[in-house]
């Protein structure tokens, strides 16, 4: 059977994860195990241990030139990972770091286009982004993986769309382009809502509702945001973000009793 990384992953708990993978490990060889330790490295990642994931990967480095596309794919990519990712707080990312991770990025990206594995060419797309990190250049890569995910039949690459398209929405936002903001995140709440994750679909409908109030649309907004607070309470995950837009948005109506209600509520579910 093939090795299926979905099913080992937990990305919300990184150290179970890692658990997983060196269980798997133990009946493992070849690529595989190779593919493998590319994930223990990604889950020290996740954990800001930067350094050990860079050794890890250093002990398999010279394995990677004869291995797979698969495993030479994942390599890079983790490589790059460790300089340049969403957890890296901003004091790590120098031009010198930059510029390891958009070497190791860009190396993915052509293995996996000469491989036609396109949902890891969408990964090292997606990857670009935290490397150059203006708005523009953010549509921009956004835009590159959504070409990949719209003309592949990968079932790997299709399940890309709703994040792709959230990315480009949230770059379209940034720009001061709403409304085709909101038909980016509008596009990826419908692929949420056909899947199964409650959580990742109340996001995309938060995503919403944030480019409605930007659209001054600010009714629409106050009964999305209304809603998804009732969900999320019932949920017994109470939600900061929606109760910051519900501030916000009932200062924009002059609602300030509400509007405190809400600052109150942000301040007691983020710790603050």
């Amino acid at each position: 059977m093939a090795l299926d990384l979905n099913t080992l992953w937990d990305f919300g708990r990184p150290d179970v994860s890692e658990q997983r993978f060196r269980a798997a490990l133990l009946t493992s060889t070849g690529n595989e195990a190779l593919i493998l330790r590319t994930q223990i490295a990604r889950t020290y990642g996740l954990r800001k241990d930067f350094d050990a994931a860079r050794r890890l990967l250093n002990e398999i480095e010279g394995d990677i030139p004869s291995a797979g596309p698969e495993a030479q794919i994942r390599y890079h990519l983790e490589l790059g990972r460790t300089f340049a990712s969403a957890t890296h707080p901003r004091d790590l990312l120098t031009s010198e770091a930059l510029e390891g991770a958009r070497a190791a990025y860009e190396r993915a990206l052509a293995l996996a286009h000469a491989a036609k594995l396109d949902a890891l060419a969408i990964d090292a797309i997606h990857m670009l982004a935290f490397v150059d990190r203006s708005p523009a250049d953010q549509l921009k890569w956004g835009e590159a993986a959504l070409a990949v995910v719209l003309s592949s039949t990968q079932p790997d690459a299709k399940r890309w769309e709703a994040s792709v398209r959230n990315n480009v929405g949230y770059a379209l936002h940034q720009l001061g382009r709403f409304s085709e903001a909101l038909s980016q995140f509008q596009e990826a709440l419908a692929i949420r809502e056909r899947g199964s994750n409650a959580q990742a679909t109340r996001i995309a409908r938060w995503m919403v509702a944030w480019t409605l109030r930007s659209l001054r649309r600010t009714e629409e907004a106050l009964q999305m945001q209304l809603s998804l607070e009732r969900e999320a309470d019932a949920a017994g995950q109470p939600d900061p973000y929606v109760f910051e837009e519900l501030e916000a948005l009932y200062r924009e109506t002059g609602d300030l009793s509400r509007a405190q209600h809400y600052a109150a509520r942000r301040a007691a579910a983020s710790g603050r």
